[in-house]
């Protein structure tokens, strides 16, 4: 007989099952309302993902089980929002920065301890011949486990900021979206902002205290080597149970403060702003669902005011029938990423975040949660949600932007929902709360420029001198972080290290390594020799044009998009506000008397190897002293002298403002 359901332990509580599945591979914890109000936790899985796996495909290879278990096992994990460039065409994303998780983190496991309101706790197992013996040694460890509980470990976060370019800048991207929607591009779109903090200790215990100060409806941990998401989630995704599937798409807002609950909750059932909001959301989700269910089996509920930790939040339940051929990989590609987050039309909403964002949103705003052979599917919004890498921990907030949203307003709403997040782990909200600003942002020049596409591989161009290769070791060194953070993998270099001193004997006065993804998650990697540098007639002239959250900490194979606007001209990037970043193709470098000046590496620029060299020795740059400072387009105009610099050279530069120019956003790739 299977060996499905057995009883483990009573009186348990939830930290407890926590800390019992914590010492082992992948631990997942979902408590709250998933699998019809029970915890469920486990680690030690059967499978992990790859990678460059379909995380959407893996949702339908489940195996037949006849166990008596409920819940049993299954797929359990996260799914990223940078998923959706998997269902739609769309232009790349800002640059991933701060504590992000990986694209995707599923692992499927044959058994799962389920804790019963009553304090009950059972090994479900879903009987899978041949596993007999391991889930039972599997049951006797974990009985152990729970009948002496792990002393709890200690953990701090915080304080936590919100990431460049700040409150400030977000202001800036919503008005930039509003004028998006009333040129009539958009009706509305989700914009997010994220704050950053540090981290050390336990994920696992920072995660419980969020639970026992901010219980959530859709509570789950998430862990692996390196990371982690705690997340506080109120929002259903997806469930499906049999044929019916629902979703309840959450859209307007209010804080909740002691004494005026009712009076904010009979606020925003009427208001005019939110209402519209929820509509829109809601009819996009009957359209997605519509997309693989029956025909007139989709049904939307009268709208009502939840309460959550914190918030009051505008919800409809949306309800309807699979068709009969429809898996769960098919229902999950048909909504994702939910809509709720995204804005309408859909698909050139996600268009507008990727153009205005600032950063990646990793896991936030993705979905979290587990296919299940025997309690079906079940998926959360992954908002109110944390990220851990590292000595890093993040949070993602955003709101719905529409025609007559108030920039101030906006902002100020992404700080009421981030309160109780960070005060569950006793953390303050960053700065002012705004009360009423319009942003002033400079003029910028409207352009064309696109992100590089990251599937065309990043390089690292070498200079040689004296017949050797300079800062090899540096340039391979980068290339090996950049690898792992974008793919988890990174290439072996040895042999392109090789050939780059073979080059480098050969007389070549440069060489260029590129790496480029292949489909089975690993890397192609090619060494070319280059010519020197052309001579310079004069200084470059850079041309200012806005890129929210630059190119990232990676040096892209695609550089045409970043091609100068005319011979002898570079793009300058900036950050909202004028900040200004990098250069297209190289460091920028201000002369102020005997100090050259460059702006901070914080995942928006290139940490180039020629800036490296420069900090630690001025004088090769000619100057006495290296700073690294914030700079902005009006400091930079003040200079002394502008410099670029790049693996092959330090040459100066001009700004140049074009005049006319305007304001606006640089385009996306689609």
């Amino acid at each position: 007989m299977p060996f499905d359901r057995h009883l483990l332990a009573e009186g348990v509580t939830l930290a407890a099952v926590a800390r019992a599945v914590a010492p082992d591979d992948r631990p997942f914890v979902l408590t709250g309302r998933w699998a019809d109000g029970s915890t469920i936790a486990g680690s030690a899985p059967m499978r992990d993902l790859a990678p460059g796996e379909d995380p959407f495909a893996a949702l339908d290879d489940l195996p037949t089980s006849r166990a008596t278990a409920t819940f049993g096992g299954g797929w359990v994990g996260l799914l990223g929002f940078a998923l959706g460039a998997r269902v739609e065409d769309l232009p790349p994303s800002p640059p991933a920065r701060g504590a992000t998780s990986p694209e995707h983190r599923l692992a499927f496991y044959d058994h799962v301890v389920r804790l019963d309101a009553d304090g009950r706790c059972w090994l479900e197992s879903l009987g899978i011949p041949g596993r007999e013996d391991p889930v039972a040694a599997r049951a006797a460890l974990l009985r152990d486990r729970l009948r002496a509980p792990a002393p709890t470990a200690g953990w701090h976060a915080g304080p936590m900021d919100v990431l460049a370019p700040g409150g400030a800048g977000h202001e800036e991207a919503v008005t930039a979206v509003i004028e998006r929607i009333h040129a009539g591009e958009i009706f509305q779109a989700n914009l997010c902002l994220r704050l950053t903090g540090r981290f050390g200790g336990s994920a696992l215990e920072a995660w419980l205290a969020l639970m026992g100060r901010a219980p959530a409806a859709y509570g789950a941990y998430i862990g692996w080597d390196g990371g982690a998401v705690l997340s506080a989630s109120p929002e259903l995704f997806l469930r499906r149970v049999g044929r019916e599937v629902s979703s309840l798409p959450m859209k307007g807002t209010r804080p909740r403060v002691a004494g005026e609950d009712e009076t904010a909750a009979r606020e925003l059932a009427r208001a005019p702003k939110d209402a519209a909001e929820n509509v829109m959301i809601v009819d996009l989700m009957r359209n997605d669902l519509g997309r693989v269910c029956a025909y007139g089996s989709i049904e939307v509920e009268p709208p009502e005011v939840e309460a959550h930790p914190g918030v009051w939040q505008l919800v409809r339940r949306v309800r309807g029938t699979l068709r009969d051929e429809v898996g769960d990989a098919e229902l999950v590609r048909a909504c994702f990423p939910p809509g709720s987050v995204v804005g309408a039309p859909k698909v050139q909403a996600l268009k507008v975040i990727a153009a205005e964002e600032a950063t990646a949103r990793g896991a936030h705003c993705g979905a979290i949660g587990y296919a299940s052979p025997h309690a079906g599917l079940e998926l959360s919004v992954a908002i109110r949600t944390l990220e851990v890498a590292g000595d890093e921990i993040a949070l993602g907030v955003g709101g719905g932007i529409v025609a007559d949203s108030v920039a101030a307003d906006e902002h100020r709403e992404c700080l009421v929902k981030a309160a109780p997040v960070l005060a569950g782990l006793g953390l303050e909200l960053p700065g002012r709360v705004p009360t009423s600003r319009a942003a002033s942002p400079p003029a910028l020049l409207t352009t064309t420029v696109t992100r590089p596409d990251p599937a065309r591989g990043i390089f690292e161009t070498v200079l040689v001198a004296g017949g050797a290769p300079v800062a090899l070791d540096a340039h391979l060194a980068r290339m090996r972080r950049s690898a792992l953070a974008l793919r988890g993998t990174a290439p072996d270099l040895a042999v392109a290290a090789d050939e780059v001193h073979a080059l480098a004997r050969e007389g070549a006065a440069a060489a260029r390594i590129i790496a480029v993804p292949d489909p089975a998650g690993g890397w192609t990697v090619t060494v070319m020799a280059r010519p020197a540098p052309a001579p310079l007639t004069g200084p470059v002239e850079l041309v200012p044009v806005l890129l929210p959250g630059g190119l990232g900490e990676h040096k892209w194979a695609d550089r045409e998009a970043l091609n100068g606007p005319r011979r002898g001209a570079s793009w300058l990037l900036c950050d909202r506000g004028g900040e200004v970043l990098e250069a297209a193709w190289a460091n920028v470098w201000l002369r102020e008397g005997d100090t050259v000046v460059t702006p901070p590496v914080d995942g928006r620029l290139l940490p180039g190897t020629r800036r490296a060299a420069i900090l630690a020795d001025p004088a090769s740059a000619g100057a006495l002293r290296a700073a690294v400072e914030r700079v902005d387009l009006d400091r930079l105009r003040r200079a002394d002298a502008v410099l670029l610099s790049s693996a092959l050279r330090i040459v100066p530069a001009a700004v140049a403002l074009p005049a006319g120019s305007r304001r606006g956003a640089v385009s996306s790739r689609h």
